[in-house]
């Protein structure tokens, strides 16, 4: 038996707190029946409808993917360019990414449908370390990247501390290689923090997730996370949350 918003999450239809307005609006039915209560657990066997629609249970399914450049991480794109789901034709399970990485950005995403998994993870209490590598132009200073490191004001507010470290520079070509661990997910955020001190990102690639690694992935390739992997996730971003309540 689950909760019934979790069921309706774990089917992808909506988040499992969008899940909830829809049941206290009258909107879900479960063997015919109007549920307006959260409460409510149902069984495999029970018929759940959702806007008079019955909703498909699909087995939860988790994966990691080495996203190249130029791809858009959407199920869909208006444009017609290619998007992360593409590399799963012929998955029966309508998967989706959890967060995303800009089209100009390669490496570590992960896609699931699981509706609640993946908002525990993109939860801003969950505080997911997340670590990319920039090329960037020009040779940062120190004391730039200190700023970095205590958090930059940025039009959005004020960014989480950062791990920062210079990996290499080339004072001839005035580039830098530098990595940097965030734990948020604003929109190109680590872009926009290094324009912030002056040095504009010429390649950007996100090399860990959490405890995760492309290890043994090229880009374009997928693989399934592990029951132990998906637990541990799972458990690292409860912990963190539970932390800051």
């Amino acid at each position: 038996m689950e909760r019934l918003q979790k069921v309706i999450a774990r089917a992808g239809i909506a988040s499992r707190r969008k899940a909830e307005e829809l049941i206290k609006e009258g909107r879900v039915k479960v063997n015919g029946k109007i549920v307006t209560e959260l409460g409510v657990k149902v069984a495999a066997s029970d018929r759940v409808e959702v806007n008079e629609i019955p909703i498909e249970r699909e087995e939860s399914v988790y994966f990691l993917l080495y996203k190249p450049r130029g791809v858009i991480s959407s199920v869909s794109d208006d444009k017609g360019r290619k998007v992360v789901t593409d590399f799963f034709a012929g998955l029966k399970e309508r998967i989706f990414p959890i967060g995303r990485l800009d089209y100009d950005t390669s490496g570590l995403l992960l896609l699931t449908n699981d509706g609640e998994f993946a908002n525990l993870l993109m939860h801003p209490r969950s505080e997911v370390e997340k670590v990319y590598v920039a090329k960037v132009k020009g040779v940062p200073l120190r004391e730039n990247l200190r700023k970095l490191e205590k958090g930059i004001r940025l039009e959005d507010g004020k960014t989480a501390p950062a791990k920062v470290k210079m990996l290499s520079f080339d004072k001839k070509k005035q580039t830098a290689i530098v990595e940097i661990a965030i734990h948020e997910g604003r929109n190109r955020q680590v872009r926009r923090m290094f324009e912030a001190i002056g040095h504009e990102v010429l390649k950007l690639k996100r090399e860990r997730y959490g405890f995760l690694t492309l290890s043994g992935l090229k880009a374009g390739e997928a693989r399934e996370l592990t029951p132990h992997e998906v637990k541990q996730l799972r458990a690292a971003a409860m912990d963190a949350g539970n932390k800051q309540k």
